[in-house]
């Protein structure tokens, strides 16, 4: 495994507007290519206006996490935002059965194919599923290879964001050949970006990707939640469309 620092504390709610935290878990390891990948790991946990939870992209489960996550309320929507970011979930159901849980389209195929028992309740689409309707925007980007379901929360202007954007830290990473290879990707700050290995997926979908970006853009976040890497807690819609300059030319 490469040397990645994970982003400390571990299992702590760290929040970030009222309402809205996150949650940084471990370094865990991708196979990419042969290669087993560092990814440092992180979720979002909102309560909705009846108290009710919505978790997304539910990280490694450890009983500090749930004790902390049960203490802002109730787990009841499961969230695998996209078709890399799932393998969370099952024990997630596990400690929480009345939980329902929700995926981007093509993570049920992806979870059989590499050997992964999950089971969704249903998956997401363009338009908000009617449980946070009024409070979460969301749009779905669509690709040969990876669906990613793109989050607003209006009350705290917050965009969440899976792996359309990843922005690793040169400071964080101890080993020499995997900073070469995210800044070959494209994905080391403060340029972070699309991988570019996966802008390849957008190929036959790129109109309708700048359409999703520009609904990004005019949702005009201030703050912008990244699965990997530093958020962006300033100048949210440059970076946007910095980052998103490939698709918006």
């Amino acid at each position: 495994m490469f040397s990645v620092e994970p982003y400390a504390p571990l299992d702590t709610a760290k929040q970030i507007a009222p309402d809205v935290w996150i949650f940084d878990g471990p370094v865990i390891g991708f196979q990419y290519c042969g290669l087993k990948l560092p990814f440092p790991t992180r979720m979002t946990v909102i309560r909705l206006a009846d108290g009710k939870l919505f978790v997304h992209s539910p990280i490694r489960l450890s009983d500090a996490l749930k004790t902390a996550v049960d203490a802002l309320g109730e787990v009841a929507y499961l969230i695998a935002p996209n078709t890399i970011h799932y393998a969370g979930v099952p024990d997630w159901q596990k400690a929480n059965p009345h939980a329902t849980a929700y995926c981007a389209p093509g993570v049920i195929k992806r979870a059989k194919s590499v050997g992964i028992s999950v089971a969704f309740d249903a998956e997401l689409a363009d338009t908000p599923e009617p449980e946070w309707a009024g409070e979460i925007e969301q749009v779905l980007v669509r690709g040969s290879y990876l669906n990613e379901a793109v989050f607003f929360h209006q009350a705290s202007n917050t965009l969440i964001l899976t792996d359309l954007i990843e922005n690793f830290e040169s400071a964080k990473i101890h080993n020499p050949i995997w900073r070469f290879m995210v800044k070959l990707f494209g994905t080391m700050d403060p340029h972070g970006s699309t991988p570019r290995d996966m802008r390849l997926t957008f190929a036959g979908h790129r109109d309708a990707m700048r359409k999703a970006v520009e609904t990004m853009i005019k949702w005009n976040p201030n703050y912008v939640v990244l699965a990997h890497g530093r958020c962006y807690d300033t100048n949210c819609v440059g970076e946007l469309k910095r980052a998103f300059s490939w698709v918006l030319k």
